[in-house]
């Protein structure tokens, strides 16, 4: 091997290297990968060919004086580029227009070239596909050499490519991880102590002497709207924390959740603030429930209890939690005056906009000689 060639060869495979474990783009790096391969073969065009789930090949990157619709090219299995990108030999050839090898598969774009060389992209089970190099009909043939130096550095390239992707996946699985880490810390610590402390200072401000304290008792209850509407928010950055992985990325295992531990201290809480326990009743098997339908059922039940604790002034609660065929159920039943018409309604209408989005049902039921009933379904399939 020529010594200029081969370090040509092993500066643009270093170059490869660098750029796809930096995390670049795979598009660009596969740019580079048949820009690289179109210098070190001398070609006039350089393709980068990926193998599809029928067992061909893809264009998925061009490098040339005219690449236009070149993108997207599928070839056969039977093709020359589908058989080395199934793990064959490298295929050479003085004009693939003629050899009988390639000719049935030539299409009409590439009719013009003559010299062709296809090497596997990549090597053993990290093969992606088939890197291939033509020049113009009537040029010089590819070299033996040129082959061999077109074979190493395409199958370098593609394992690093593999190995990079690899990596990358794995990052965004950690990425992701660390998200929901956080979401629950939020959801699960933080937002439970503003319920709490929120519920607290509605209690002492409904006790205080409104003739001596009116003053004092409107910015309490101020407090307590920014303290909800900082829940909100946090519930908000929650959903963006847990939002979709990226486009190919792999998504981590489904966290689940023992909703019934969940509902007892939901049940605990709001039972300190009314000063008598609700009656709680599980039924089904709540340990093994998603975090994300989880989360929704909570949600619904620290809303519902929230009411029952600001506005109902009832003497008798009562929540029920049933897991079965169809899904959960929720209820959560009081004997208090009702929700009052001047109360704002934002927490339920927030529960309603979740029971949608999740493919579930809510409602509610109440009146001022009946109580409350808040109700909350959720298909688990």
């Amino acid at each position: 091997m020529e010594p200029s060639l081969a370090a040509r060869a092993l500066s643009a495979a270093t170059e490869i290297t660098t750029t796809a474990l930096s995390g670049e783009d795979p598009s660009a790096v596969l740019g580079s990968v048949v820009r690289h391969a179109v210098e070190l073969a001398g070609a006039d065009l350089g393709l980068v060919m990926v193998r599809a789930e029928d067992g061909g090949v893809v264009v998925e990157s061009a490098h040339g004086p005219d690449t236009a619709g070149l993108l997207g090219l599928e070839l056969p299995t039977d093709s020359a580029a589908g058989r080395v990108a199934s793990g064959g030999e490298p295929v050479v050839t003085e004009d693939f227009t003629s050899d009988p090898r390639t000719s049935p598969y030539v299409p009409e774009r590439l009719r013009h070239f003559g010299p062709f060389a296809a090497a596997p992209f990549g090597s053993g089970g990290r093969l992606l596909g088939a890197l291939t190099v033509y020049r113009q009909r009537g040029a010089e043939p590819f070299s033996a050499t040129t082959v061999d130096v077109l074979t190493a550095f395409a199958a370098q390239a593609g394992v690093v490519l593999a190995l990079a992707e690899g990596a990358s996946a794995r990052h965004r699985v950690t990425l992701y991880q660390e998200r929901e880490r956080i979401a629950r810390e939020l959801h699960d610590v933080i937002v439970q102590r503003l319920y709490a402390a929120g519920m607290q200072l509605d209690r002492v401000r409904k006790r205080m002497n409104t003739r001596f304290a009116r003053g004092d008792g409107a910015r309490l209850g101020e407090a307590i709207d920014q303290l909800d509407q900082t829940i909100d928010e946090i519930r908000g950055t929650v959903r963006a924390l847990r939002s979709p992985t990226p486009e190919h990325a792999e998504p981590p295992r489904t966290v689940s959740t023992d909703l019934a531990e969940s509902a007892r201290g939901e049940v605990r809480t709001a039972g300190e603030l009314l000063g008598f326990p609700p009656t709680l009743e599980l039924s089904g098997e709540l340990a093994d429930i998603p975090a994300e339908r989880a989360d929704h059922i909570r949600a619904a039940l620290r809303e519902a209890l929230s009411n029952v604790v600001r506005h109902s002034g009832a003497s008798q609660t009562r929540v029920t939690l049933q897991r079965d065929a169809a899904g959960l159920r929720l209820r959560v039943r009081d004997n208090g005056c009702g929700v009052p018409q001047d109360v704002a309604q934002r927490g339920l209408r927030h529960l309603a906009e979740r029971a949608e989005a999740a493919g579930g049902r809510f409602y509610v039921n109440s009146s001022p000689s009946l109580g409350t009933l808040v109700a909350f379904d959720l298909p688990l399939a």
